[in-house]
């Protein structure tokens, strides 16, 4: 199956599953030999990752994917029908949890069938994959965070739309030559890693019920309770979420790939689909949680207290920060919020200037159209996420 290939040869290199293998072990000697302090720091982010979030992420990959195979949902075709509704579709799509919404609209806009509006609304809309962190911390506060994204990426997609014409940098396949859907190097795991991962996962998702209503689940294993029998299975999951990683083709820093793409479905199932994106999910969660952690115990800033001395450059951070292509800076972002250290305001300023990693395919397919795109999702960023904090939000 045809395939997008990447303009520069450093993938080959970045890519590579050896790097990725030689950071794992590395992880895992650091988990044990390290000292006291810096072991349990890294051994905590790892079970809470998996405990706190991954059980969610692989919950609602489940639910998501199967009820859209079930109810043949058709995003692509939805787009192509209802000329009069591609804004805010692409919005309501783009503010799906992940980047797999938001890469079927930038599909669609490379094949011609949808205009530099809906492009614009699904870019400020998504949020990537940090809306699964939100969720599974905060889910009161993700849902309205997606609700602010859906109105504001229609608003602004309309209004470009306005301004420019439904046509304006609208393309043609024509186009774009080496354009193709990449559905090759099969993701496609063994029975084996099918039991292990789905078994690892279900008392996952019952001890991250627990812990989201403050529950000490340890006492639910009886004379097991003093082993803090959640922190091994947690810590085991994490380990094992991010072996699957290291084991992913085609996949560096960033998942750009379109394995999940409406066209790619007979090729890849949804029970390896949801394996390989939770596990994706789970490496950058992992790192945020890591790095806020260890950055917490070395450093021995007080990064409430410097965030709070810089306040007003907050909101404009978390924006700055959006435009960074990928979804593990803006984890980071969320993961500050979730602890207090950035206000409400950063984070809803981050939440609609970031493109997760749709904007790879989308800067790879259409340079000019995404950097545009993505510039325009800073107006509305800027205003809300200053509205927020004057208002003391």
């Amino acid at each position: 199956m045809n395939e997008i290939t990447p303009k520069s040869g450093l993938s080959r290199y970045i890519d590579r599953r050896e790097w990725k293998a030689a950071l794992w072990f590395l992880l895992l000697i650091v988990s044990f030999a390290a000292p006291e302090a810096t072991r349990n720091a890294v051994q905590g982010a790892l079970s809470d990752a998996y405990i706190q979030v991954s059980s969610f992420v692989g919950m609602t990959l489940i639910i998501f994917y199967y009820l859209e195979h079930y109810l043949r949902l058709d995003v692509a075709h939805a787009l192509k029908r209802h000329e009069r509704w591609q804004v805010p579709l692409a919005a309501l799509v783009g503010a799906l949890p992940g980047c797999g919404g938001a890469i079927i609209v930038i599909t669609q806009y490379v094949l011609g069938r949808i205009g530099f509006g809906s492009m614009v609304a699904v870019l400020t809309a998504t949020m990537g994959d940090a809306a699964f962190l939100l969720l599974a911390r905060a889910p009161g506060t993700a849902l309205l965070v997606m609700a602010v994204s859906v109105v504001a990426g229609t608003a602004t997609g309309l209004i470009v739309e306005k301004i420019h014409g439904r046509n304006f940098l609208r393309t043609k396949l024509q186009d774009f030559p080496d354009f193709r859907i990449r559905c090759g190097a099969l993701v496609n795991y063994k029975a084996v890693t099918l039991r292990s991962w789905y078994g690892l996962l279900v008392p996952g998702i019952v001890l991250g019920g627990g812990a989201a209503f403050q529950v000490n689940t340890d006492l639910w294993f009886g004379p097991l309770a003093g082993l803090a029998p959640t922190h091994w299975i947690g810590f085991i999951g994490g380990l094992y979420c991010l072996w699957i990683w290291v084991m992913l083709p085609d996949k560096g820093f960033s998942i750009v790939n379109l394995a999940a793409h409406p066209a790619c479905r007979t090729f890849v199932k949804n029970r390896n689909r949801i394996i390989f994106e939770t596990s994706f999910v789970t490496t950058w969660v992992i790192v945020a949680f890591m790095a806020f952690e260890l950055t917490m115990l070395w450093s021995g800033l007080d990064l409430a207290k410097m965030f709070d001395t810089a306040s007003a450059f907050v909101p404009l951070l978390g924006v700055l920060v959006g435009f960074i292509p990928g979804c593990g800076p803006q984890i980071i972002v969320t993961t500050l919020y979730l602890g207090g250290l950035i206000p409400f305001s950063a984070q809803i300023g981050n939440a609609i200037s970031n493109d997760g990693d749709a904007l790879f395919p989308a800067i790879a397919l259409a340079p000019k159209t995404a950097v545009l795109a993505t510039l325009y999702t800073a107006i509305p960023a800027l205003i809300l996420a200053y509205a927020l904090y004057f208002a003391g939000y």
